[in-house]
């Protein structure tokens, strides 16, 4: 089990926000957390799936609701991630193993570590979703049929909620999302307990150190076409950012950017649709990238991401594309994340492909 530093966890965050696709929360407040929580004597862990032994208890900690919640810094500041998983541990009558982040990002992983750090246990080296996704049940649990419930839902206000069944994951999303409008636009939960048998076939493996390796090369480089190769992507278009529109809609940040093409792309339009994470986009009309292959924005100054809705008019940004996770690319991987789930009548055109043949 290995024990991560400061700069481990800054590469970490760093390859997570950029894996956030847009969302997956803020990387300021999500370094300040773990940097915090350092400063204060606790210790995080990295745990391969090797580690994590068949029958102990695992479970994730994140927090659920909009990227423009009104309370967003209050509620940074308060642990109702940590108070979720508390509260889910006393209700199970049983330890946790280990923490495993819900999805890749620079908040909801650093929420993950955090509680993990705090709770005394390792977080797993393996990641449900291999990027940010902007509903509970858009994980590799969910298609292979691991139980969302019991799950615990707690308030900045110190409410907590113990549901113990649920009908399947979309209603927790509901349930759980509903109560976050209820509460300044965000709340902690902690869902999924499983045994590690059960883990070890429902996560993408490595992803945490994936991140890492995206993170440690963008901490040394402000090359976006570096930061791509890192991760195995590529840079799909390079401009200026002229129009980006955004709104809070049922519990989520929804919006679209409208980027004006230059260098190699002089004269080109390039448009990405968003639901807290960049879902679509499309290059002169035409689709370019659907869902579950990542969309990531990054700043043509320094390489960092850019997330919803700090995308802003004038800014110089390159978009970068990422093959999804193999266990995306399935039929039911595509029944649940593909560009039809979100309502777009187009089916999934895989980047890889793409990329293969140059395009």
């Amino acid at each position: 089990m290995r024990v991560l530093n400061q700069s481990d966890l800054e590469h970490i965050l760093l390859g997570c926000a950029v894996l956030g696709t847009g969302g997956g929360g803020e990387l300021k407040k999500g370094l300040e957390r773990v940097k915090s929580d350092l400063k204060n004597g606790k210790e995080f862990r990295l745990a391969s799936l090797d580690e994590v032994p068949d029958h102990a208890m695992v479970a994730s900690p994140y927090y659920c609701g909009s990227l423009t919640a009104s309370n967003l810094q209050e509620q940074e500041q308060t642990p109702q991630e940590l108070l979720s998983c508390i509260a889910l541990q006393q209700y199970l009558r049983e330890d946790l193993f280990a923490a495993v982040s819900t999805e890749l990002g620079g908040g909801n992983t650093a929420v993950a570590l955090s509680v993990a750090a705090n709770m005394g246990i390792p977080i797993v080296d393996g990641d449900p979703a291999g990027r940010s996704v902007p509903e509970l049940q858009h994980t590799i649990f969910f298609l292979k049929g691991v139980s969302i419930a019991p799950l615990a839902v707690a308030t900045k206000s110190g409410d907590v909620v113990i549901v113990k069944e649920v009908a399947n994951h979309i209603r927790a999303e509901n349930i759980v999302r509903s109560i976050a409008m209820a509460s300044g636009g965000r709340v902690g939960v902690t869902d999924h307990p499983m045994r590690g048998s059960v883990l070890k076939e429902a996560v993408i493996a490595g992803a945490i150190s994936h991140a890492e390796t995206i993170g440690a090369v963008l901490k040394t480089t402000s090359d976006y076409e570096k930061v791509a190769e890192a991760g195995g992507g590529c840079v799909r278009f390079k401009g200026v950012v002229a129009k980006s529109l955004w709104k809070d809609e049922g519990g989520f940040t929804v919006g679209e950017v409208l980027v004006t093409g230059t260098h190699e792309y002089q004269g080109s339009v390039y448009k990405v649709w968003y639901k807290n994470e960049h879902l679509m986009a499309w290059k002169d009309n035409q689709i370019d990238i659907t869902t579950p292959d990542l969309i990531c924005i990054l700043s043509e100054k320094d390489a960092m991401p850019v997330i919803n809705p700090h995308c802003t008019t004038g800014m110089k940004i390159a978009v970068v594309g990422y093959p999804a996770p193999e266990q995306w690319r399935t039929r039911d991987g595509l029944a649940a994340l593909g560009p039809r789930s979100f309502g777009f009548d187009c089916n999934y055109l895989p980047l890889a492909e793409k990329m293969k043949r140059r395009l």
